[in-house]
């Protein structure tokens, strides 16, 4: 007997799938997943699967569901900002087929008024607090109104439904109107209004997450996670950022560097500013073995045929202030063409923030741990559970898991 195979998204097997491009499409590549095993973890109503997409600017993705009757919207994961929010009562969102929130659509909605305490924009002419929330990318914004509603999360027991408060997102600017979190932004970040910070107030979770980025694009977040006594951990610096500092990069040979840097799940790839940007990039460059290639975005770029063993490609590390040994797993992006592909340093020279963007996370879980004011990682594979065996530290029999289709590789603003 013999059966035919096909890849779940092969002609055959496709026409069972949602639209490419939907929201059902990129809810259906993550898997309706909680692993939680009586850790006392909180997770979304849908799942702790996050899913890397790379057509929507290379950010990690989870579905969450908000309001009475629920609603399902596709947000971005951003440990660089604070506020939550999603496109709502539209005047100026993204043309996508995406969930559009509305207030006066969901029974348990309330608009926050400008006494509220989290209200920090002044309110002239108007009862309802507003926002506006700028962001590093060169002339990208999301500004409306605050409301309240309800979360949908759970346990691993039950059903849990927290009031929220985030952004009713009616304008938004920038790369936001293009690819970069078109069903909104969940912030993670230090501030009271951020999302870790409310469950934290209101006693449902110890004041930590994690996140995990498998190198397959597919992922997980936590809340309440503490991470593993066998993890590497470094100081936070400064409130209320998750700002670290690096005291040496590895290429190979130590590069002599100390730099501070946010480690921002919402940037794709990772901003140096010099001099560490040269020490890294002139380091990596004089250990690769393939000619260079200067006609792509990424500063440094190189020819690579299919068959070239990738452990060619020089590995790097980053050592934290106390000592901790970062490995990155794929300091690089591949650029396909029809002939060859092309592989690059995805480090973006930056004139003013040191950023850790995720590409420089995959293959780690990072716990965002407030209560100690710590950062902490371990190599792990996203699919494991704890008492599972964590990653090798630098595997090199695996394709890269980041790759990009030739119209795809513009480094974000």
């Amino acid at each position: 007997l013999s059966f035919e195979m096909h890849h779940r998204f092969s002609d055959p097997v496709k026409k069972w799938w949602p639209e490419k491009g939907s929201v059902d499409y990129y809810r259906a590549l993550a898997d309706h997943d909680r692993i939680l095993h009586g850790r006392r973890l909180l997770t979304f109503s849908e799942g702790n699967t996050t899913v890397r997409i790379s057509s929507l600017g290379f950010l990690h993705y989870t579905s969450i569901t908000l309001g009475t009757p629920g609603m399902d919207f596709l947000v971005a994961l951003d440990t660089g900002s604070d506020l939550f929010w999603v496109p709502c009562d539209c005047s100026q969102c993204p043309h996508f087929e995406f969930s559009i929130y509305s207030p006066s659509t969901s029974s348990t909605s309330n608009k926050v008024p400008c006494n509220n305490n989290l209200c920090q924009s002044g309110c002239s002419g108007s009862s309802h607090c507003p926002y506006k929330v700028a962001y590093v990318s060169a002339d990208t914004s999301s500004s409306g109104i605050l409301v309240e509603d309800v979360l949908h999360l759970e346990t691993e027991d039950e059903d849990v439904s927290v009031p929220i408060i985030f952004g009713c997102g009616q304008v938004q600017t920038g790369s936001f109107l293009d690819v970069a979190a078109p069903n909104g932004l969940f912030g993670l970040g230090m501030e009271k209004i951020s999302v870790p910070s409310i469950l934290s107030s209101k006693g449902l979770t110890v004041d930590s997450f994690s996140m995990c980025f498998g190198r397959d694009g597919i992922g997980r977040i936590s809340f309440g996670d503490k991470g593993s006594s066998d993890q590497e951990e470094t100081p936070f610096n400064l409130r209320p950022t998750y700002n670290i500092s690096v005291v040496e990069i590895r290429v190979g040979t130590t590069v002599d560097t100390n730099f501070s840097a946010l480690f921002d799940t919402g940037t794709s790839f990772t901003y140096l500013r010099d001099p560490a940007y040269t020490r890294l990039s002139e380091s990596f460059n004089s250990q690769a073995h393939n000619n260079r290639d200067p006609k792509i975005p990424f500063e440094y770029c190189y020819y690579m045929s299919s068959t070239e063993n990738i452990s060619r490609i020089p590995s790097i590390s980053l050592t934290m202030k106390g000592g901790g040994q970062f490995s990155i797993l794929d300091p690089i992006i591949v650029i396909f063409t029809r002939v060859e592909y092309v592989y690059c340093l995805a480090v973006v020279k930056s004139q003013d923030l040191n950023i850790i963007g995720q590409n420089f996370m995959t293959g780690q879980r990072v716990v965002f741990d407030r209560e100690r004011h710590v950062l902490g990682w371990k190599n792990f594979n996203c699919y494991n559970t704890e008492d599972d065996v964590s990653l090798p530290i630098h595997p090199r029999n695996s394709p890269p898991a980041v790759a990009a289709e030739p119209d795809r590789y513009t480094p974000e603003a």
